[in-house]
């Protein structure tokens, strides 16, 4: 009787899921659920072989979650005895518990500052691992024992739209392919990209550029459904959404849900979202509830059984409000009766649907916690695929960033003729050798302050950068890689459409060669000084930070160059700056050029008895230039460019280390 009983579970089951499977209408009155309840007098059965195109089920259970946070210490003064510098950690959560289940959407609901994103960022593993109880959180009743497994199963979509606004929404989806299915052919991510876009309802924006608040592309709603086809290009099986409604109309937030909820039950996926009092169309999507209230649970299940719980109360729903919103207006009360013997139904083995196993073994725990570390030092190592697919992207948007290549390009091309003009057919006198050494003085501050530009570029792509790496979607060593090989050629046709008119109209050294090392050091500039651009950005939180931050460090610089404070004059406890300054070492390398080839020529005599009063070989001497340091310079000059670059991917990685969001 006891096989019997079993075989008839199961197929009762099995009939289940077939009418969640093949379900295709949006309506929630006509969504079906397993029921729990025809499991609960029979004996655990061993579930029987899943079908290939039966999805599996992915069930989570929270049991007394509780989460504190330690807050920045504040500068005391002396005689508080560190007593308010190390202030006591913050509840955020106290011993929260519920249960997801596959096919749903669990909304996590309360008032502004109760734990509503931190419960959805732990449970996307976005916390530190010392921060982390492994005995709190289970999938499939296997327990979850680090940040990490959270990180390789759920997907996480955060509140802010992190996207590039210069690709097309097909564009975009398509670059999160090829970072997260690399595993996958060509044509099978193109096959995958356009379901998702059909999925996601957005087949007549698929060519349409993403934008943002500069630049017109496709309305809120549909940013907020790319983000989520974004972060489930790889299918995950529980998706996290931290306020996807927020600031949507009501329109675009229904769209929203319904896409979710069309989701949920299609692919058996365990949704869990944080939401601000959906309206009255909202709630018949969403199968259950958790509120929360100053991070405690006070109520946990269906809207029919908050329902009951308020009659209980002995209040009435007024018709003006659904019953979610009343519900925020009596918090204590549900609290109260919370609080008092109510227990969360969480998902028990033997009264839940049948249910595979997350890790079903040892072996293969070792192996995820193997691959895990293997993702944590990946951020040190280099990928080929990822670089191209990065070179490919950063060209595309360098070249539909039009303010950026024009900017360039005129600054480039107008600097140089500008200057030509000021300086035109240079003399070969005492006067010309300073007129010289101002024109090289000048040229330098121009090219190292015209890259400030980028530095709001470099801090939008930093936001899409942490969230991306922090996904394990590329390393930021191939970033890195990918951005200086892009730049490479770009920044030389920049420094080569200065040098030619700027050299030439002034009547600069007429060797070729010294040409074209001057062509050459322009481009080495110019790349020295992205790279400080680009490692400045990494460290500023915002772009007027980041932008006085520049100015002050290139002030600095060209102070300690040598061109105003001789060597000699300059305090020694002000002297490294003098060895860090990047106006020192191209200004010797520019004279050195200039000059090297006329150290004999005489460019002033005496008026009587036409004695040379001063050589190219003095002048050269007046800067301490005895030998032909060119090449040494370039050397220190490309050494300035990559210490950057270096220092640049430390504060990346460190970033997205820390990255929770």
């Amino acid at each position: 009787m006891a096989t019997t009983s079993c075989f008839l579970h199961r197929q009762r089951a099995l009939e289940d899921d077939q009418v969640v499977l093949f379900s295709t209408s949006n309506s929630p009155d006509e969504s079906t659920s397993p029921s729990s309840s025809s499991f609960s007098h029979s004996p655990p059965c061993r579930p029987p072989p899943r079908s290939p195109s039966e999805p599996a089920r992915h069930d989570v259970t929270v049991k007394d979650l509780s989460y504190r946070v330690q807050p920045q210490g504040s500068l005391a003064a002396p005689w508080s005895f560190g007593l308010l510098r190390n202030p006591k950690p913050v509840s955020i959560l106290n011993s929260v518990s519920f249960a997801a289940r596959s096919g749903e959407i669990l909304a996590v609901v309360g008032p502004s500052g109760t734990g509503k994103s931190t419960l959805i960022r732990v449970l996307a593993g976005r916390v530190k691992d010392q921060q982390f109880d492994p005995k709190c959180i289970s999938i499939n009743h296997d327990q979850v024992t680090s940040p990490a497994q959270l990180r390789g199963t759920c997907g996480f979509v955060a509140q802010e739209d992190n996207l590039i606004p210069l690709l097309t929404v097909k564009e975009t989806l398509m670059y999160s392919a090829k970072f997260r299915l690399r595993g996958m052919s060509q044509k099978k991510r193109e096959e995958r990209v356009e379901g998702l876009v059909q999925e996601l309802g957005l087949t007549h924006a698929a060519d349409t550029f993403v934008g943002d608040e500069e630049n017109r592309g496709i309305s809120g709603g549909e940013r907020k459904r790319v983000s989520i086809g974004v972060d489930m290009i790889h299918d995950p099986p529980i998706l996290l959404l931290d306020e996807p409604t927020s600031g949507l109309d009501s329109k675009s937030a229904l769209q929203v849900i319904e896409l979710l909820s069309s989701m949920a039950k299609a692919h058996q996926r365990t949704i869990i979202i944080s939401i601000h009092q959906p309206s009255y169309r909202i709630l018949g999507f969403i199968s259950n509830y958790l509120i929360l209230y100053r991070g405690s649970v006070v109520h946990s299940g269906s809207i029919e059984l908050l329902e009951e719980r308020i009659a209980k109360l002995g209040l009435q729903v007024p018709l003006q409000l659904n019953t979610l919103e009343f519900a925020m207006e009596i918090l204590s009360p549900l609290e109260t009766t919370y609080c008092q013997g109510h227990s969360p139904a969480l998902l028990d083995k033997e009264t839940l649907p049948y249910s595979y196993p997350m890790w079903p073994g040892v072996e293969t725990r070792r192996v995820r916690e193997k691959s895990n570390e293997k993702q944590a030092h990946n951020h040190y190592l280099l990928d080929f695929s990822e670089i191209v697919f990065l070179c490919s992207r950063f060209w595309k948007i360098i070249y539909r960033t039009k303010q950026l290549l024009l900017a360039r390009t005129m600054q480039a091309v107008v600097g140089g003729f500008g200057l030509g003009s000021v300086y035109v057919n240079m003399r070969k006198n005492e006067g010309g050798v300073t007129e010289r050494l101002g024109l090289f003085a000048f040229s330098l501050s121009f090219l190292l302050s015209s890259t400030v530009e980028a530095l709001p570029i470099y801090l939008q792509e930093r936001r899409v950068l942490m969230k991306e790496s922090s996904r394990g979607a590329y390393r930021i060593s191939s970033y890195m890689v990918a951005n200086t090989i892009v730049f490479l050629p770009f920044l030389f046709a920049v420094a080569f459409l200065f040098a030619v008119p700027v050299y030439w109209i002034v009547g600069l050294n007429p060797s070729i060669g010294a040409f074209a090392f001057f062509t050459f050091i322009v481009w080495v500039i110019v790349l020295m000084a992205s790279s400080l651009v680009l490692f400045l950005s990494a460290v500023s939180p915002d772009f007027i930070s980041g932008n006085s931050l520049i100015c002050t460090v290139l002030g600095a610089f060209f102070l300690f160059s040598g061109y105003f404070i001789p060597k000699e004059s300059i305090p020694k406890y002000w002297l490294f700056m003098y060895y860090v300054s990047l106006y020192r070492y191209p200004l010797d390398a520019l004279l050195t050029n200039e000059y090297w080839s006329m150290r004999s020529k005489c460019f002033s005599r005496h008026n009587q008895d036409d004695r040379c009063l001063l050589t190219g070989e003095d002048v050269l001497k007046s800067r301490g230039l005895d030998k032909d340091t060119r090449w040494i310079n370039v050397g220190i000059m490309f050494g300035f460019f990559v210490l950057y670059r270096v220092l640049c991917w430390l504060i990346l990685v460190r970033r997205a280390l820390k990255t929770t969001k």
